[in-house]
């Protein structure tokens, strides 16, 4: 939780936004009550599992949830120090939004960093009509859709409807890098 100091504000600004209590988000996300209390109170992290449950449950994207909003600007800068990075202390996942958060956003684009030999939990599947292209930067990763892997190396390219449920692995001794596009256009 101290790489990610304002996950709970956050949380509990976009559920209070959405006029939900902490039982009805329960219900949403299937995440249980305390822990997204404890979650809110900064008592306790969240895995990417459950930060993905929560985002799907309010109808946002992972980054839209751990981020600051952006104005709909037409240019938008943002510096390296200002985009939002949660990590998972339990694999060391990283994930780094890099496009703006604000709502109405149908694209958002995201640098996934995974330790030597680390997995993910599985990620829940988003809404029906979600759709995510992932491109290997570096290293060798096991991505697994509703049970069916597919290793990818440096430079391949993966497509994907983000209804399925996935999981992802580094099979490499060195630090995996990669690219995601989730794509909700399809959506608004």
């Amino acid at each position: 939780m101290a790489d990610n100091p304002k996950l709970g504000d956050a949380l509990r600004l976009k559920r209070q936004e959405r006029r939900l209590t902490l039982d009805q988000l329960a219900r949403r996300s299937g995440v249980s009550r305390a822990a997204i209390s404890k979650i809110e109170r900064g008592e306790s992290g969240a895995s990417t599992t459950v930060l993905g449950k929560l985002a799907e449950a309010l109808d946002l994207s992972i980054s839209q949830l751990i981020g600051s909003g952006q104005a709909g600007r037409r240019v938008v800068h943002i510096r390296a120090n200002q985009q939002p990075v949660f990590r998972e202390d339990k694999s060391g996942f990283e994930r780094r939004s890099l496009s703006p958060l604000y709502l109405g956003r149908g694209v958002d684009f995201v640098l996934n960093r995974l330790p030597p030999r680390a997995r993910t939990g599985p990620f829940p599947s988003h809404r029906s009509g979600v759709e995510e292209q992932l491109y290997l930067i570096k290293g060798r990763l096991k991505v697994s859709l509703d049970g069916t892997d597919y290793v990818l190396k440096a430079g391949d390219f993966l497509f994907y409807q983000g209804d399925l449920d996935h999981t992802f692995e580094n099979l490499s001794g060195t630090v995996c890098e990669y690219f995601i596009v989730i794509d909700s256009t399809r959506l608004r």
